[in-house]
């Protein structure tokens, strides 16, 4: 985590410094908690006291770099804020700085430093999440839906967050008290910056943390991504490592329905397998390393195609902040959307009780208790094994007449062998009972054959059912079939009029890839897959004579 360089690598890392050395004096200020585009600082002399922010108020040290070490973490990557601060030692620290586009440099002209600064940083980064130090602070009922909601998305963007629960005596009852704060001001978020927020939305506490970059609506991109899921990921990686200018949205968080995967174990190279949230952060740093810009959350609103000869600069992005983008050309990877069952008063209980993803704070929640879980696909039944862990009793509900159809036969074996896992075949959920003040309290289980009705009191249902495609905000830029999946390849040619290459859609310079692709394999895999290999297509497209050069 914290490696020192000999003097050989030393002056490697001298030749992509973005400035000359600089001196600070004996305790004076190098960066602070929730400065924006802070450099990673190499101490040729002295030290640098490094500390985070624990709580509010208090301090505690992380390291004091010395001769031969760097400081910062991923966020130097992008130039967003910094999540420590650090003061020069008692003897003052004369520095070399690197921004972020000279750190970026550096870790891809040197492949042996490379190496060592992208993994101490990863390191960092992961130090940080587990402590909770110097991210966000979390004020109010810990169980409750809105504060639930703010805690997952900053923890599947890997942002270290900390919770205080006004129901326990201390800091946190102390902190509503003092600012005068009513019940309907709860959660309350804390950012870096000193800035207070009162249930704050996912885009007001990513603007407070410097997730969501200022983008300009007159710069033009070599590529747009629609979607930041193992797809849109491994696009903006390889075209980025190859030198185009990369952007990639989404309205939620890094990895899309891969990310809140518990375990993908058939995934290429990994036979212990590994977490989708694990997987897409690995994806997000290596973008980051390559200098792929990532907003989020912002959601994709209304493609633009004003220019139908595909010319440069064709594609304009409406996004949900109210701006827009441009780009040369655009990579619709927008996966799809939770399918929601039909059941009555669904919505009043997603996010209290009804969830549609199982991470360890879901799992965490309902630890000892009852839990439902419907749906018999591979991401249902890697689901359920994550819970069965935690839980009391999981009872899986499938309309199926059993798992084989639509289930792994290494998934099948595993909850066939957990004997707090109760299957019910050919049944479905019918009715939730509670209210949005107590949250879920039960669930009626339906018998499709008979007819015969069962309640079971849960307070926690999960949903696993499968998606339909994201596609709404195309407004009709592409063809789709008739489910909404985006055509691509022979599929999408009008009359012969031109063969659109394998993931190219029916408008030059748009491509589809992901599951949002009519006819894709939904594999992570494949969406991998599928990322890269539009890479080649991409160049395709920016070399043609009509086409201006990136």
């Amino acid at each position: 985590m914290f490696p020192v360089l000999s003097a050989a690598q030393i002056e490697v890392a001298r030749r992509f410094a973005s400035d000359a050395p600089r001196r600070f004096g004996p305790g004076e200020q190098v960066f602070d908690v929730g400065q924006r585009n802070v450099p990673s600082w190499l101490v040729l002399e002295g030290s640098i006291e490094v500390v985070r922010r624990d709580g509010p108020s208090l301090e505690a040290a992380i390291t004091t770099e010395t001769a031969g070490q760097f400081s910062g973490e991923v966020s130097q990557l992008a130039g967003r804020p910094a999540l420590a601060a650090g003061r020069a030692g008692p003897d003052g620290v004369m520095a070399l700085p690197f921004d972020a586009a000279h750190l970026r440099a550096l870790v891809i002209g040197s492949a042996e430093l490379g190496e060592l600064i992208m993994r101490a940083m990863i390191l960092r980064r992961v130090a940080l999440i587990e402590t909770g130090g110097s991210g966000s602070i979390l004020i109010g009922r810990s169980n409750a839906p809105e504060l639930l909601r703010l805690q997952g998305f900053l923890t599947r963007n890997a942002y270290p967050v900390a919770v205080l629960d006004t129901r326990d005596p201390g800091e946190g009852r102390d902190i509503v008290e003092r600012l005068g704060l009513q019940p309907e001001d709860l959660p309350v978020m804390l950012c870096p910056n000193g800035a207070v927020l009162k249930r704050p939305s996912d885009g007001e506490a990513a603007a407070c943390l410097g997730i969501t970059p200022d983008l300009s609506p007159d710069h033009l991109y070599d590529v747009v991504v629609v979607g930041a899921g193992p797809a849109g990921l491994a696009t903006a990686v390889y075209a980025a490592s190859e030198g185009l200018s990369v952007l990639v949205v989404d309205q939620r968080a890094v990895g899309g329905q891969a990310g809140a995967s518990s375990r993908i174990e058939n995934y290429l190279g990994f036979p212990t397998g590994i977490s989708g949230y694990a997987l897409a952060g690995r994806a997000f740093s290596q973008a980051q390393k390559f200098g792929a810009e990532v907003a989020l959350p912002l959601e994709a609103r209304r493609l633009v195609c004003s220019d139908a000869s595909g010319r440069a600069g064709g594609f304009r992005l409406e996004l949900s902040n109210g701006g827009h983008v441009q780009s040369r050309t655009l990579v619709i990877a927008s996966g799809a959307r939770y399918r929601r069952p039909d059941i009555g008063d669904l919505e009043t209980f997603e996010g209290n009780g009804v969830s549609y993803w199982a991470s360890p704070i879901e799992a965490k929640l309902c630890e000892d208790e009852e839990v439902a879980l419907i749906g018999g696909g591979n991401s249902a039944g890697q689901a359920a094994v994550f819970l069965a862990a935690k839980v009391r009793r999981l009872h899986l509900v499938i309309r199926g007449e059993g798992l084989e159809s639509s289930m792994s036969r290494y998934l099948i074996d595993r909850i066939s062998a957990l004997e707090n896992v109760e299957l019910h075949v050919q049944t479905e959920v019918r009715a939730l009972e509670g209210d949005a003040t107590r949250g879920l309290t039960g669930a009626a289980f339906r018998t499709l054959k008979t007819g015969e009705t069962r309640h079971r009191p849960l307070h926690h249902l999960f949903i696993f059912i499968g998606a339909d495609p994201n596609s709404g905000w195309l407004d009709g830029c592409v063809e789709t079939d008739r489910y909404g999946f985006v055509l691509t390849g022979a599929a999408a040619a009008h009359d012969g009029a031109y063969a659109a290459s394998p993931l190219e859609t029916s408008r030059a310079g748009v491509f589809a890839i992901g599951d949002v692709r009519a006819g894709s394999t939904k594999r992570v895999a494949a969406a991998v897959g599928e990322g890269a290999a539009v890479v080649a297509l991409i160049h395709g497209f920016l070399s043609r004579p009509d086409v201006e050069a990136p």
